[in-house]
């Protein structure tokens, strides 16, 4: 037989190797998102002329500062959103409640928000999220102490019952779309604090959230380094990281040594009412309290509303454990002596609201300073409120208290991580990339170095400023654009209604005062009737300063004398002839520079 008259299927061939032949002759699959056919993904190919679609990181505040920590992670269609926090204005924003980042980007893209993810409690995590709720409902995950505040702001803002809240444990899993994010135990001020491992087609990004390394923790849930490493070991795309405490050294305290020092500063306030304040939200601090109270026959009282708020959700979620009949209403505290009492109170920042302020300035309905106080503050100054924590002090010490507030007490350790828990964590996750986070660029940049130290290219460490656009593909990662972002201030119930010339004008009034110049004017013959009158506001006590009203009066009746009869119908021009001239007077004679502000009145 000739090789001819084989049939071609047959020719020096198996039948597997016919097999193989038929298969390759297939149509191929389509490709999916990423470029990759379901063979040549098997292969780990994906055809040269298709690129990846790149996940999006995109910090919208969180960075250069302390607080409103928000960050969206996107790919594709699909994006979710990482926290909603809030922070409290500065000196620079007279009036202003509180500051939320700016939703400009996340409205934007509303259809793509998958969910929203929270990492723990605090305010600055949690505070702004009733008000994105408001603008884009969508679902919101969270360990189930973080779920039970979150419920307490939506009741606050109306919004309870119709946002979708659910409660995940550390450990599960929640899928975002294309993408998903990984819940892991850590410690932190607060129970039921969380880090993500965020899961995405480009690789592992981890992010701490807020953390400390804590061996002895109050609840017994040591952080889970296991994980942090078993992901570290399968290989970490890239980690941000808390960057709060990067500039101390060593390692944070664990919370135990402050239930310790309570017990040697309860013997030392013995016979004495104790009065300790601290952060609403540090359930571990108060648990330790209570536990101090009951071993030393006290009673506990708590002030403050946000205190009794968080309280109220921590002993109903059980992450508290109260004695029966240790806490007592505020109005029953007349029915035990001094001695037999402990009260727990908010303040510690010396907030000019606060309970502990309102006791040193002896406004407090219910409380009055006297030698017979033993007070503790049991917190650390945030950066910018020495000041106010040291007029608090001064003035509790005036009314005869014993006042404890220095670190050799050792009544407050951070919830933050300091450099050798920051490197530990490094070490675990040995990330290709690093983004540090949560600080001001202080802080960051010292987070930065760390992880040069540790061994990661400086190529490949990026310090980001809020709006930046961080795209990886995997291979790469650089930052390449810029989105909407910055603050919106909430005044009252108005939000974002006050901006930059709103403050500027606030601080110009706090800074000179104000003067009013009234004329009135008859329209139909366009003479001046009455004035000019001048009001003063801020500015100088008239009637210790009545020349200097009166020539400048009889300056701005010069100054309408030789108005023509043109610039008097126009009244822009007259109100600015009467501002210019009053205004170079002003400062020549006083070197301030008041707001003046000219009304017309037509009769």
């Amino acid at each position: 037989m000739n090789e001819k008259d084989i049939p071609k299927t047959n020719r020096n061939t198996s039948p597997a190797t016919q097999k193989k032949r038929y298969y390759k002759k297939r149509t191929p699959s389509e490709p999916n998102q990423d470029g990759l056919t379901p063979d040549s993904a098997k292969k780990g190919r994906k055809p040269k002329e298709t690129k990846r679609t790149p996940v999006r990181i995109i910090p919208l505040c969180g960075l250069n500062e302390i607080g409103k920590n928000m960050t969206v992670f996107e790919r594709s269609n699909d994006m979710f959103i990482l926290d909603c926090g809030l922070a409290f204005p500065d000196a620079d924003m007279p009036g202003v409640d509180i500051v939320i980042p700016d939703f400009t980007y996340v409205e934007r893209n509303a259809d793509k928000i998958r969910g929203i993810v929270i990492t723990h409690g605090h305010e600055d995590h949690i505070g702004a999220l009733a008000y994105l709720l408001k603008k884009v409902n969508v679902p919101v995950y969270a360990t189930r102490l973080t779920i039970g505040l979150i419920e307490g702001k939506l009741r606050e803002q109306g919004l309870f019952g119709k946002v979708s809240l659910n409660t995940v444990e550390p450990k599960k899993t929640v899928k975002m779309g294309c993408m998903a994010v990984e819940f892991i135990k850590v410690n932190h001020s607060i129970p039921d604090s969380v880090g993500m491992a965020i899961h995405t087609p480009a690789g592992v990004i981890v992010h701490t959230g807020d953390f400390k390394v804590d061996y002895s923790p109050i609840d017994g849930n040591i952080i889970d380094l296991a994980r942090f490493g078993e992901l570290g070991n399968k290989g970490v795309l890239a980690l941000m990281a808390d960057s709060t405490n990067a500039e101390r050294p060593g390692y944070t305290h664990s919370e135990k040594t402050v239930g310790e020092s309570f017990d040697r500063l309860f013997k030392k306030g013995d016979g004495k009412r104790i009065i300790i304040a601290t952060f609403s939200s540090n359930i571990h601090r108060v648990q330790q309290i209570i536990n101090s109270a009951q071993r030393y026959g006290r009673k506990v009282a708590i002030f403050g509303r946000s205190m009794v708020n968080v309280m109220n959700t921590a002993i109903e979620l059980g992450y508290l454990k109260v004695p029966d009949g240790i806490i007592i209403d505020i109005e029953n505290m007349s029915d035990y002596a001094n001695e037999r009492i402990v009260l727990i109170t908010t303040g510690s920042q010396g907030e000019p609201m606060s309970a502990l302020t309102r006791m040193a300035m002896n406004d407090h309905r219910k409380v009055v300073i006297t030698p017979m106080d033993f007070i503790i503050i049991s917190a650390t100054p945030i950066p910018g409120n020495e000041k106010f924590v040291t007029r608090v002090v001064n003035e509790l010490m005036k009314s005869g208290a014993e006042v404890v507030y220095e670190a050799m007490y050792e009544v407050h350790v951070s919830g933050h991580a300091c450099q050798e828990e920051l490197k530990l964590m490094l070490a675990l996750t040995k990330p290709k990339f690093f983004i540090p986070v949560h600080g001001e660029y202080k802080h960051l940049k010292k987070h930065g170095d760390l992880a040069l130290q540790m061994g990661i290219p400086e190529n490949n460490v990026i310090i980001a400023e809020i709006g930046n656009v961080i795209e990886t593909d995997g291979l790469s990662m650089k930052i390449v654009s810029q989105v909407p972002s910055g603050r919106i201030l909430v005044d009252g119930l108005g939000v974002g209604d006050v901006g930059s010339i709103v403050l500027r004008d606030r601080k110009h009034l706090a800074q000179d005062g104000l003067i009013i110049i009234v004329i009135g004017i008859e329209r139909a013959t366009n003479e001046i009737v009455a004035g000019p009158d001048i009001i003063s506001r801020g500015f100088v006590y008239v009637r210790e300063s009545e020349e200097l009203i009166i020539q400048a009066k009889n300056l701005l009746n010069s100054t309408l004398a030789h108005c023509s009869y043109s610039e008097l119908r126009e009244w822009n021009t007259l109100k600015g002839k009467m501002r210019d001239a009053l205004s170079d007077y002003i400062y020549q004679k006083t070197k301030r520079s008041p707001m003046i502000l000219p009304i017309i009145m037509e009769t």
